[in-house]
């Protein structure tokens, strides 16, 4: 079997912050897969970039009196403390600030046009008056066409995924200045993704098995006729107009490519620039950038998040394919990462996870490659990170179970010189490798864990059956040999299936164990009688408490210490919380309370903290709205009930469905001293719809 070349990427973060939990997620999720194709002998170029163009840096820029490659240079040169940190290896990080970069945008266009998918046209703009400069689609906001929601960007909208023109927006403004935009002509390039040819070829290829059933079932809405005949995906504005950070359009003065046109050749330019200086040939690569990258064999693989799906799956592959250029073979979408279902998870007020201060407090990167593994699978799902969930599942599998095996299996075996014995349990080497490795083929991590830990439980528990201390105590000093060296046998076979999520503690296993680097060949093969292991060190600390208490603490300075009154509250700050700063009444008119009856409500399945209701609003319909009251209310004793909800707040897309309003309800700041939620009701006579005032 010819061995595997491939080319695997993860989404370009954009250089104008550092990174946040959210991306380190993704690198390790893509750090597992490369580390686990390596194990089974495949070449792998693992290339990342910063993506350093756009509007939004070049003002950001401006504002802190840099050059726009000074300020996206100063973000990148931070970037190396996370990825090392994290013990995720990508060989080569670079810009899309480039000169590879440019070059191949370029000719991508080139070859685009002279394909006959390029086309222009003079379009109306928004122009703002205030900064005299055509404002970018995420610079100008509005309210969504389709959905009515307040307070959405001018490309797309984040509650309801309607793609669509800034000019669509309705009462527009400019979210530089504030001020109303002026529409303005400008000749723009389209790349003419309505094209037929580009709507056949996106109707195959995404339904080849280049990306997941669900990620299918999404993008389809944007390739079906509707009765007009008509599809949602229109031609593509791929430029804009100077004053503008990015490159240049041949042949078009004062033109430039939108970011997200170059951005994704920033995966090719990363790859080109680890060719040419070297990199891939010391990797055992002997060929070029362009032999490479043309073969067929080429294997081509994107893991991405799942607010970036119609740029990768429609407009990144469509371009690829009709500039003669391969095609990725998938592209690999995840959910978001939450953290406690965005609620506090300490005696803290803090709900982020900075993962730099993560590392400052000496927290073991590898609890949370292995946490976020243990979550993670093939689909496109949301994952949660809960701190008393992830100090249980560190605790007690990877100390309690696996790190367990080892320290008490060594004790029993006479300077560490295995012995020959009898399994104490039925566990085929052979068929957990073999398990284990198409998992994470899949990406299913979440199961591979769930094997393994599985495995490492059988051993634990055949350990304690055939209790060696006893054995050893009774003069049978070879049956406990025997008995700890299966152990340890066990113990390496676990250590080769958790290498690609564990590469550290699976190296200082391997120093322990004194056996070769562990692959999928060699995993199910047994030491041989007499090979002799080292003396044990601790391979792992527990997770504390304190440690999380400190992490989600909130910094010194941003929020004040309130000092608890003998009746559990804060002093003189009623409800246990300083009253908010002044407002005027015009600020108080923007919120619209209405009156809402309760018509329905059930509890959400997978929450032990929402509630759905159906509200009548006095609409003619139903507004569906989820509440964080499970604790505190039964469902049954709400309905018919009358609230008060928040009728004019942006519907919120959510893990469990779309959320078109807010409960109002009472409780204290500290829910723990002060236990109670009280949703607010309304005195008899009351009417949905009603205002309050």
């Amino acid at each position: 079997m010819s061995q595997r070349k491939l080319f695997v990427t993860t989404a370009l973060p954009y250089a104008n912050g550092k990174f946040h939990i959210g991306h380190i997620m993704e690198y390790i999720q893509a750090d597992i897969w490369v580390r686990h194709q390596r194990m089974q002998g495949s070449m792998v170029h693992f290339v990342g970039a910063d993506d350093a163009h756009g509007a939004p840096i070049m003002i950001a820029a401006e504002k802190a009196g840099k050059s726009p490659q000074q300020f996206v240079g100063e973000i990148a040169a931070g970037r190396k403390e996370y990825l090392d940190g994290f013990h995720i290896r990508f060989d080569n990080w670079h810009s899309t600030d480039s000169k590879e970069n440019t070059e191949l945008a370029q000719q991508i266009y080139r070859d685009l046009k002279a394909n006959g998918l390029i086309a222009s046209k003079t379009i109306e703009q928004f122009f703002d008056p205030a900064k005299q400069m055509f404002l970018p689609d995420r610079f100008i906001k509005g309210e969504c066409p389709n959905c009515h929601a307040k307070d959405q960007y001018g490309d797309n909208c984040e509650v309801c995924s309607k793609v669509y023109s800034p000019t669509d927006l309705i009462n527009p403004y400019s979210a530089l200045s504030g001020a109303k935009p002026e529409l303005k002509s400008s000749e723009h390039f389209f790349f003419k993704l309505s094209d037929p040819r580009s709507m056949d070829f996106l109707k195959k290829w995404t339904a080849s098995g280049t990306v997941q059933p669900e990620v299918l079932n999404k993008i389809s809405e944007w390739l079906v006729p509707d009765a007009d005949g008509k599809t949602a995906l229109g031609d593509w504005d791929i430029s804009r107009d100077a004053p503008y950070f990015g490159i240049e359009i041949p042949d078009a003065p004062g033109k430039y490519f939108y970011v997200w046109l170059d951005a994704p050749v920033g995966y090719l330019a990363s790859l080109k620039n680890y060719f040419d200086k070297g990199g891939a040939r010391a990797a055992g690569e002997s060929r070029s950038y362009e032999d490479f990258i043309a073969d067929p064999a080429t294997e081509q693989y994107h893991f991405i998040g799942k607010d970036i799906i119609t740029f990768h799956t429609l407009f990144w592959p469509a371009m690829l394919h009709f500039s003669g250029r391969k095609t990725p073979n998938a592209i690999f979408v995840h959910g978001f990462l939450t953290v406690n279902n965005g609620e506090k998870m300490s005696k803290s007020r803090g709900t982020g996870l900075d993962p730099l201060k993560y590392l400052s407090l000496g927290m073991n990167p590898e609890w949370l490659r292995y946490y976020l593994a243990a979550k993670l699978n093939g689909r496109n799902e949301d994952i949660d990170f809960n701190a008393e969930d992830f100090m249980a599942r560190v605790n007690s599998d990877l100390v309690g179970k696996y790190v367990n095996i080892a320290s008490r299996a060594v004790r029993f075996v006479p300077g560490g010189k295995l012995v020959a014995g009898e399994p104490l349990a039925a566990i085929d080497p052979a068929a957990l490798v073999g398990a284990v490795r198409g998992l994470y083929e899949s990406r299913d991590y979440a199961r591979a864990l769930r094997e393994v830990m599985a495995v490492a439980d059988h051993v634990n528990t055949a350990f304690d059956a055939a209790a060696p201390w006893k054995l050893a105590k009774e003069g049978q000093g070879g049956e406990a040999a025997a008995v700890g060296s299966w152990c340890l046998q066990m113990f390496r076979l676990l250590t080769a299936c958790l290498r690609p999520v564990l590469p550290q503690l699976a190296g200082q296993a391997e120093a322990f164990l004194q056996c070769d680097a562990l692959d999928w060949t060699n995993a199910a093969q047994p030491l041989p009688a007499g090979h002799v292991v080292g003396g044990y060190k601790h391979l792992m600390q527990r997770v504390e408490e304190k440690q999380l208490d400190a992490l989600f603490e909130v910094p010194a300075g941003e929020e004040p210490s309130p000092q608890p009154s003998p009746a559990g509250g804060t002093g003189s700050d009623p409800g246990g919380e300083p009253v908010a700063p002044s407002i005027t009444i015009d600020d108080f008119l923007k919120v619209d309370m209405r009156i809402a009856k309760i018509v329905e409500c059930k509890a959400v399945e997978g929450s032990t903290k929402l509630l759905q209701l159906s509200l009548d609003v006095g609409e003619g319909r139903l507004r569906n709205v989820f509440s964080g009251i499970a604790s505190a209310y039964k469902p049954e004793d709400l309905v018919g009930k009358f609230t008060v909800v928040v009728a004019n707040l942006a519907p919120r897309k959510m893990k469990f469905g779309v959320s078109e309003g807010m409960v109002l309800s009472a409780s204290h700041a500290d829910g723990k001293a002060q236990p109670g939620i009280y949703v607010l009701t309304a005195w008899p006579g009351a009417q949905p719809g009603m205002r309050v005032r």
